[in-house]
């Protein structure tokens, strides 16, 4: 049996492996990208009830949730393994975030995982960059309010990594992850009885409303 030291030395050898891949893959433009906002239609886009997306939503700078009554604007299909790539811009004061594999649109917060998108320049649980609440981002990579960001966001399998402007700043091993409440050094995270690890590997990916503008466009995905 492995020791837990090598274990976590093999997840992260596959995490940096994974994300150089990506990073090349799509530094040629990959082909297998698929774009799901044109900029200009709300088509493949629904709220958590399931209604769509008005077109109203869709405005001069992207995609833009706020004001929908929803907690979040998803992309009707799901996905499992994938590379979602995009830009995104901040109003002052914004919070928003990214959610992946929400596999229930009616208790998003605990059956997915928020990538935190937030208006702050610390490197805390829940600032840019962030597994919300589970891994704090290396470096704060974030520019100012009102200035363009571009985040690529790999999942594949239990390994998930975030890049945001050309810096990898989180990543984690969701195999690690067993204890309901828990990260793996033992500390407590906020979603109390939830095994991140245990979550379904499959679900649906969005952006959160928080209470201000904030708009997403070059919205595109790669399944793996």
């Amino acid at each position: 049996m492995r020791s837990p030291i090598l274990r976590r030395l093999t997840g992260l050898a596959a995490l940096s492996t994974l994300t150089l891949a990506v990073g090349t893959l799509l530094g040629a433009d990959d082909p297998e990208m698929k774009c799901l906002f044109d900029g200009q239609s709300a088509k493949g886009w629904i709220l958590c009830d399931g209604k769509p997306l008005a077109k109203e939503f869709v405005q001069p700078d992207g995609l833009n949730p706020h004001g929908t009554g929803s907690y979040l604007v998803v992309h009707e299909a799901k996905a499992a393994d994938f590379v979602l790539d995009f830009d995104y811009k901040l109003s002052p004061g914004c919070n928003s975030g990214v959610f992946i594999r929400t596999s229930d649109l009616k208790d998003p917060v605990m059956t997915g995982i928020e990538i935190a998108i937030d208006d702050t320049t610390g490197t805390g649980m829940h600032d840019p960059g962030a597994l919300y609440d589970l891994v704090p981002p290396k470096s704060n990579a974030q520019k100012p309010a009102g200035e363009w960001n571009h985040m690529t966001i790999t999942c594949k399998g239990p390994h998930v990594a975030v890049v945001l402007n050309g810096t990898e700043v989180s990543s984690a091993n969701l195999d690690e992850w067993t204890t309901p409440g828990k990260r793996p050094d033992g500390s407590d995270h906020k979603f109390a009885g939830v095994a991140i690890g245990k979550l379904p590997r499959e679900g649906y990916f969005g952006f959160q409303d928080h209470g201000k503008d904030c708009w997403y466009r070059n919205i595109k995905l790669k399944t793996l």
